[in-house]
């Protein structure tokens, strides 16, 4: 589900969870838990995160979703805000080395990194067309990184685009090629932990701390609502509606 590997003080998380590594129960869970104890770890100056093949990860599974029952989707909201919050508040360097498409959920987990390495595919945050609303946090994750004058357009219209084009707006940093991919991002990681531990966590926590507030502003009146739709059958009805058009699942 989640391979690790140690290197010089720089873990590494490669998602390996089935063909697109999509984001279920328990793989947040996994990957909340690895980055918990990164953080506690006295040996672990940095995490590189990447996935395999040719996809960092497609976001939410769907199938699953929509098959799990009312218990499993809250339940699955719950621990994909737990990762998330877990990941952006991560207080030492986070670099993703994005090995393809980054969709969705798997935009949001490279979104909440301080360095983002894409060696191509495409990445966006489609949730409008797929029907269902962004949880606070995640939605403030996204506000985070992309730039205010992308923001409206990449996600009413549920704009997916290509690494270079990421780049170019600035919602990726480098496009690397595969080869190199993780070495570099391995480097990046070196340089970012080479700072002063906690300069560097106080520094990350003072930028990210206007987003954290206005999450928790946001949940404290609209959680319910938001939980509701993403168990409400009409939404499920529309996954279902969705899937059928873009993969043949029904």
């Amino acid at each position: 589900m989640i391979e690790r590997g140690l290197s010089d003080g720089i873990v590494t998380l490669r998602l390996a969870h089935g063909k697109a590594s999509a984001l279920d129960l328990e793989l947040c869970n996994a990957l909340q838990r690895e980055i918990e104890a990164a953080a506690e770890s006295d040996g672990i100056r940095a995490v590189v995160l990447t996935g395999t093949g040719s996809i960092f990860s497609a976001g939410v599974d769907l199938p699953r979703l929509v098959s799990g029952g009312r218990k499993y989707v809250l339940d699955f909201v719950e621990a994909l805000d737990a990762m998330l919050r877990a990941l952006f508040l991560f207080p030492k360097p986070a670099v993703v080395a994005a090995n393809g498409h980054a969709i969705a959920g798997g935009a949001i987990i490279a979104f909440a990194c301080d360095y983002r390495l894409m060696s191509g595919g495409r990445i966006g945050v489609p949730e409008a067309l797929v029907g269902v609303p962004f949880p606070p946090l995640a939605l403030e994750v996204v506000r985070f990184a992309i730039p205010r004058q992308h923001l409206q357009s990449m996600l009413y219209l549920a704009r997916t685009i290509e690494a270079p084009e990421a780049k170019a707006m600035g919602i990726i940093d480098e496009v690397v090629a595969p080869d190199h991919l993780l070495r570099h991002a391995e480097v990046m990681a070196r340089q970012l932990a080479d700072i002063r531990p906690g300069a560097f966590r106080l520094t990350k926590r003072q930028v990210r701390e206007p987003f954290l507030r206005d999450a928790a502003e946001i949940a404290s009146v609209s959680a319910d609502e938001i939980d509701s739709l993403w168990a409400d059958p009409a939404t499920h009805a529309h996954i279902k509606e969705y899937l059928a058009k873009t993969i043949g699942k029904r």
